[in-house]
């Protein structure tokens, strides 16, 4: 796979983000996508190798379309910065995402802003065992990985069904269960990316156990 080829064709893109310019390039966007697809693919069975739980994404269903969803957010782009990629798939659980585009890569996982019940079932674990949780949050190497969780639009008060004074109260507040690792360009580009992946795959593998146990029960 040549990712320059990819952030070449995302870079031009959004200097003609219209969809003349894409139907008249659309074969050179289908052999990037198809490239990329490929190489896609081969991770997921290599990420099969290191993981004994792992599900084998279905390959209709690994890449997110470039389209942006202009019934909802009309004011956006015709079409997206980046391509989003989904591994891991197994229906009703967190997955694991990779975000390659000119502005922005990262490598992500867990829930972000679930809905309703699958939030309230991981609230119910953090309650019975919030404190297995923390010890994946606070082990050193996925601190220094990942950082914190993503906090956006965090509950200054307790959620429903739980005090103020709760012990896990930090935890319960949050609406989303998350975390990412930012990649920059150079490290897309090195021929070490796919051990890159998988080494972080790894280390975000505790934290998204929990959570799809959460989920599963």
């Amino acid at each position: 796979m040549n990712f320059n080829h990819l952030f070449e064709f995302l870079e031009e893109l959004q200097k003609n983000n219209h969809k003349d310019w894409m139907d008249a390039h659309r074969v050179r966007y289908h052999n990037i996508r198809d490239d990329y697809l490929k190489w896609l693919m081969q991770l997921d069975v290599e990420l099969s190798e290191i993981d004994s739980d792992y599900y084998p994404t279905p390959k209709k269903k690994i890449l997110n379309r470039i389209n942006n969803n202009l019934l909802y957010h009309p004011n956006k782009p015709v079409y997206k910065d980046h391509f989003g990629a989904g591994l891991d798939k197994r229906p009703n659980t967190s997955d694991f995402y990779i975000h390659i585009g000119i502005n922005e890569s990262f490598l992500g996982g867990g829930f972000y802003t679930p809905k309703s019940p699958t939030l309230k079932s991981i609230r119910e674990a953090i309650d019975y065992n919030g404190e297995v949780l923390k010890a994946i949050l606070n082990k050193p190497s996925f601190k220094n990985t990942f950082g914190e969780m993503m906090d956006d639009d965090m509950l200054k008060t307790s959620p429903k069904g739980y005090t103020q004074d709760h012990e896990h109260i930090d935890l319960l507040r949050y609406k989303s269960f998350a975390v990412t690792y930012d990649l920059t360009q150079s490290d897309v580009l090195n021929k070490d990316f796919k051990n890159k992946i998988k080494k972080v795959y790894l280390e975000m593998l505790p934290f998204r156990r929990y959570l799809n146990k959460a989920v599963s029960v």
